[in-house]
């Protein structure tokens, strides 16, 4: 009825064998994560800077943020810096180039001052200071004048004196008079031209002009020369 019946055998090593349920590999692979955990735990207490605090990073946070601020700042002046220093630069060619324009105006004009005073008749007088031409302009009450004076040897500093005119002329009531106008403080290196305009008394028509040049007021006389008024 329960048919045939199987024999028992019995193994001493089986309830050893039912026991061992974690594998060695398992053991092995738990070893080594708590290996890695000790020394990644080791490390960072040991070996690596200790750990912020949330307050500490947010300073830390803080004061980076104002480090990239000043230094953005800084690029930025040093940005404006360089454009004006470049701006500058390009200035100072300019007018490096314009000062040698102007040297060579200077340079021409001179030249061309030279052939005009070349061609201007000399003085017949010769004197130390010579009276190379002269221009008078009545204007009412003022008598203008445009002059050219030149030395022959000009050597050494400019002559400084005066010039001081007489004039020959009538009076509004027409009296025949010479009246001395106010002496005019010159300075004549090789040459000077010179421009101006001094009072008369109103109403009197010049007709002839004395040029006078003297060292100082009444003083000893470097040339003259004397000149028709029109």
């Amino acid at each position: 009825m329960f048919g045939r019946s199987k024999p028992v055998v019995f193994d001493r090593y089986e309830s050893r064998r039912s026991r061992k349920l974690i594998p060695n590999w398992l053991w092995l692979l738990l070893f080594g994560i708590a290996i890695g955990a000790g020394a990644l735990f080791y490390a960072q207490h040991q070996l690596l800077p200790p750990q912020l605090s949330a307050a500490e990073a947010s300073q830390l946070r803080a004061a980076m943020d104002t480090a990239e601020q000043e230094r953005s700042r800084l690029a930025a002046d040093l940005a404006q810096a360089n454009k004006q220093l470049e701006d500058a630069l390009a200035t100072q060619t300019r007018m490096a180039g314009e000062l040698a324009a102007n040297h060579a105006d200077l340079g021409r004009q001179r030249e061309h001052v030279e052939a005009l005073l070349a061609a201007l008749p000399s003085d017949p007088r010769d004197g130390i200071v010579g009276i190379r031409a002269a221009r008078f302009k009545v204007d009412e009450d003022k008598l203008g004048y445009d002059m050219v004076f030149t030395r022959t040897k000009a050597k050494g500093a400019p002559f400084a004196g005066v010039m001081q005119l007489h004039i020959a002329g009538k009076t509004a009531g027409g009296t025949e008079t010479t009246i001395a106008l106010d002496p005019v403080a010159i300075k004549v290196g090789d040459y000077e031209i010179a421009h101006g305009s001094l009072p008369i008394p109103r109403g009197f028509v010049p007709r002839q002009a004395s040029i006078r040049i003297l060292d100082h007021p009444g003083g000893k006389q470097f040339g003259m020369r004397v000149l028709n008024v029109y």
